[in-house]
């Protein structure tokens, strides 16, 4: 008999594998709303692993999900191509996965649970709703940042400087994330945006904020108050379906230049890229100025399976 020798033959390592789920948000039905991964066991990954999952699901953004001494969890958010501190999607997709894990357990009048995040500590409140678990999330004190001339945002989004409201700036907001507000005067204007990618990409690096949202108080369904546009280029997103966070700095912005003050309400994005989405807003304020933002959701998961490290 013949035998054979395996000297010189190298086998690799087994690879670590990872549940992973890809999960829909702000929506009750599946293909719609913002996909966002989440692994909900993230142990032993270091942060180029975590990148290098985030570039490969290619998703606005992958949650991970780690132990705390400080909260119930610590979550950490990776885009295609970096990482940020705040993300209002992946957060409903976060804890409702953690629910459907039976890591959250649900008492009949809901739960509030903290997460652990780079800007701090912030709570979370699930609860049963007639749809399924509703997530709501509270952002960051909202900050008011930089003012930006309107004529270079008009070139780079492909439409006239006339288009955008004239009597408030296009400024940075940030609820926990910084995101340029532009405010426009109907969903027509949304509807004509030609965005120029890398000339977004590069204002975004330019004047150190993340993302840029476009909006008008404006919306599809009459039921709604606002519908938006996401560009987050430098972070890989050409355009974010439906956005958490810059929904809470849009409301704050709205507050602060009284465009529109009301302390609960329902911002509609998603639709002109085919994945529409509703996201529940409520606003705390003292006079002028907004003191807390919580935006609120449900989510459906679509998928389920493992990736290997």
């Amino acid at each position: 008999m013949r035998r054979v020798r395996n000297e010189g033959l190298c086998y690799a390592r087994a690879m670590p594998d990872y549940e992973v789920k890809i999960v829909d948000a702000f929506t009750t039905q599946r293909y719609t709303g913002n996909p966002c991964g989440v692994i909900t066991r993230a142990d032993g990954l270091s942060d180029r692993d975590m990148q290098n999952i985030a570039r490969e699901l290619n998703l606005s953004e992958t949650a991970f999900v780690f132990p705390s001494m400080r909260a119930d969890f610590s979550v950490r958010y990776f885009t295609p191509a970096k990482e940020i501190p705040l993300a209002g999607h992946p957060t409903i997709a976060t804890m409702h996965t953690l629910v459907e894990e039976g890591r959250i357990e649900l008492a009949e009048g809901g739960i509030r649970v903290t997460q652990e995040l780079s800007i701090g500590i912030l709570p979370v409140d699930i609860a049963p709703g007639p749809d399924g678990i509703r997530v709501k999330m509270t952002q960051g004190r909202p900050e008011f940042q930089r003012r930006l001339d309107r004529h270079v945002f008009a070139q780079a989004l492909g439409i006239d400087a006339r288009d955008i409201l004239e009597e408030v700036p296009p400024q940075v907001v940030s609820t926990g994330t910084p995101q340029v507000m532009i405010p426009v005067k109907s969903l027509d204007v949304l509807k004509r945006l030609k965005p120029d990618i890398q000339h977004l990409s590069d204002l975004e690096t330019l004047n150190h904020y993340y993302s840029t949202h476009v909006f008008a108080v404006d919306a599809f369904d009459p039921a709604h108050r606002t519908h938006a546009r996401h560009f987050a280029a430098s972070a890989g997103i050409p355009e974010d379906p439906v956005t958490g966070s810059a929904t809470g700095a849009m409301s704050a912005y709205l507050w602060r230049y009284g465009l529109l003050r009301e302390t609960h309400y329902f911002a509609e994005q998603g639709h002109i890229v085919g994945r529409p989405g509703v996201v529940e807003v409520e606003v705390d304020a003292d006079g002028d100025e907004p003191t807390e933002i919580r935006i609120a959701g449900s989510a459906v998961t679509v998928l389920r399976g493992t990736i290997t490290v």
